[in-house]
């Protein structure tokens, strides 16, 4: 009998199901007419990705988790509609393909590029409602909930914004492959990648040493072989967000075509849970566990051993490779007091995982000046830390996830031109949290692949 009743709990999963759970982080709309309406237009257009990319992605991450290969996870905080331009796509592009060809020269092992684009339009929020002199209004959750500013009308959640997140999510996409399978990512021409306000960093000779230290290599290879491969030509590039909003991944869930079956979000390739949805009894652990994309969960100090061997219980049930990431996020100086129990605590579950370090939300502090910031050398700190104690502990730490720009913002301080408080306010784009800028983002590539040489 309690077999019976287990095996109906683990096949009794619709895309609909976590709507009998406890839903946290969700807007509250005023018409549930309006958004049923949007959600059944959004289940009838197309697919932002395929079942294929989300499967070679999936086997990726399983060398990843094996140590043969290290994942690249960067993007915004949150992506803005206003964003979805030609010049901002090509930036954040350029960017992650500098800081992979930086790991890729330290680390000696394939990297895989993914993106928080396409589809980052939601965040979560400490509180529901935000207070500004006196008027109380709905927190902003994203552009794909509300909007930024502080207007009734404009904190109202509108479901029809649903439907721009897609559309923006879709343009966006197409850019990017028409970039990355076009010759813009051709590793003989990394020049392509470069950003005007880099030219006078002090890295900038750095990376274009190296640049030409792999170029010369290329055509040695090329010569001795007498082949020109098509897979230097081009790269693979993947997409993620964290899947906050069940109404939209609901929308864009099918099932697979193939004879495995199964079902698919095709929002993105790599949705993840946030730390405050990470319930194991909630609906978005529900609605994860019935997908079959490669999922990802943040945890951190308040993941108690118990709550993550339920996660893996629920999410990870079959071990299936390439299937679990998860996310560390603890700060600097709370990593080694947290992190060795839970390497421990999956090591006792016999599953394998593939780990990946957030040194972004655990090091985020208010300046004097109100605004948000994250210093550089915390965030390094906690990465150098994180690959110590995986490395102690006998694991691996596979993947860096990071929150940056190919923007020139001042919203992290330190880095090679020494950002202080008195530098925040000159370029602050932020809607939501602090992102490393393009200098900083590549000056941290280049000393996590110091740190993973000095490891191998």
């Amino acid at each position: 009998m309690c077999y019976l009743v287990l095996l109906n709990v683990c096949t009794s999963w619709s895309p609909t199901s976590w709507q009998s759970r406890p839903a946290v982080q969700l807007p509250t709309y005023r018409s549930q007419e309006a958004l049923e309406r949007v959600v059944e237009e959004l289940s009838k257009l197309p697919p932002l990705v395929t079942q294929w990319e989300v499967d070679s992605l999936k086997a990726q991450l399983a060398e990843a988790a094996r140590g043969e290969r290290f994942l690249l996870q960067g993007g915004d905080c949150a992506e803005s509609f206003d964003d979805c331009n030609a010049a901002t796509i090509t930036n954040k592009l350029k960017i992650l393909l500098q800081m992979s060809l930086v790991l890729v020269h330290g680390s000696k092992k394939r990297v895989i590029r993914v993106g928080r684009i396409a589809g980052q339009y939601a965040k979560p929020r400490s509180d529901d409602f935000e207070t500004r002199n006196g008027v109380t209004l709905p927190s902003y959750r994203g552009d794909i909930c509300n909007r930024p500013e502080f207007t009734a009308e404009a904190r109202e959640p509108d479901p029809e914004l649903l439907l721009r997140g897609y559309e923006r999510a879709a343009l966006t996409l197409n850019y990017i492959r028409a970039l990355t399978k076009g010759g813009f990512a051709d590793l003989h021409h990394p020049e392509y990648w470069d950003l005007d306000f880099v030219r006078h960093s002090p890295l900038a000779e750095e990376f274009h040493r190296m640049s030409e230290t792999i170029g010369e290599a290329l055509r040695f290879m090329e010569n001795i072989l007498g082949v020109r491969p098509q897979e230097i030509e081009r790269v693979d590039f993947f997409t993620s967000h964290e899947g906050l909003h069940l109404y939209y991944e609901q929308a864009q869930t099918r099932r697979a075509s193939h004879c495995k079956g199964g079902w698919y979000n095709l929002s993105c390739h790599f949705p993840w849970i946030g730390m405050r949805t990470a319930d194991p009894d909630g609906a978005h652990v529900e609605y994860f566990r019935g997908i079959s994309n490669p999922i990802a969960v943040k945890i951190g100090k308040n993941t108690t051993p118990d709550v993550l061997l339920r996660i893996l219980d629920v999410l990870h049930p079959d071990n299936e490779p390439g299937r679990l990431t998860l996310i560390h996020r603890f700060g600097c100086s709370a990593i080694a007091d947290y992190l060795p129990r839970l390497i421990e605590t999956v090591r006792r579950s016999g599953k394998t995982v593939l780990w990946c370090c957030d040194a972004m939300h655990g090091n985020t502090r208010v300046a004097s000046n109100g605004l948000k910031t994250r210093r550089f050398d915390e965030i390094l700190g906690e990465l150098e830390q994180a690959f110590d104690i995986h490395a102690a502990c006998g694991s691996y730490l596979g993947g860096v996830h990071i929150e940056l720009t190919g923007d020139n913002v001042t919203e992290c301080m330190g880095g090679a031109r020494g950002l202080t408080e008195d530098d925040l306010q000159r370029a602050y784009k932020s809607q939501v949290d602090p992102r490393l800028n393009y200098e900083q983002a590549l000056e941290m590539a280049m000393l996590i692949a110091r740190k993973m040489s000095r490891l191998t």
